[in-house]
């Protein structure tokens, strides 16, 4: 679905886990620019599978 908001700019709060997780990744699809952050450093560094647009899986 294209939302028409490629290349904008998003900050996403408690990106590590659930629905703030669930919210980077749908909003990374469709090409946004992100800003994320966590208040547990190390689950957010264990997101490794957060794909990029550039390279669908």
């Amino acid at each position: 679905m294209d939302l028409g908001i490629r290349g904008r700019w998003a900050i996403i709060c408690a990106a590590s886990q659930g629905l703030g997780k669930d919210c980077a990744i749908a909003l990374a699809k469709e090409g946004v620019n992100l800003v994320v952050n966590s208040r547990w450093p190390r689950a957010f560094s264990a997101q490794t599978n957060i794909p990029d647009p550039k390279y669908p899986q």
